[in-house]
């Protein structure tokens, strides 16, 4: 009973190790370091995307905190202002 016990942990052992090799021989082929490459790039892309949107997501919220008004709309001038404007270029 003992041996069958060891043979079966040393074979598992055998299995595993081989296992990790195979892995560890794959990742240095000129497949796996284009995979590896490319993986790299789609998760900085990735990045990329999700600060950009955090940063829009936040431009809008403070923009909505200070009550600013959002890029490309044109902000609407106070009703004395616009009197002042008006005399100031007819004199």
């Amino acid at each position: 009973m003992r041996r069958g016990l060891w043979f079966m942990a040393g074979a598992g052992a055998g299995v595993y190790a081989m296992v990790r090799v195979h892995r560890v021989a794959e990742v240095f082929t000129r497949d796996g370091i284009s995979d590896r490459w490319h993986a790299l790039t789609l998760g900085a892309r990735l990045l990329r995307d999700e600060v950009a949107q955090g940063q829009a997501e936040a431009e809008t919220g403070l923009r909505e905190r200070f009550g600013l008004v959002p890029h490309g709309v044109p902000e609407l001038v106070a009703a004395g202002r616009a009197d002042e404007r008006t005399q100031e270029g007819g004199s």
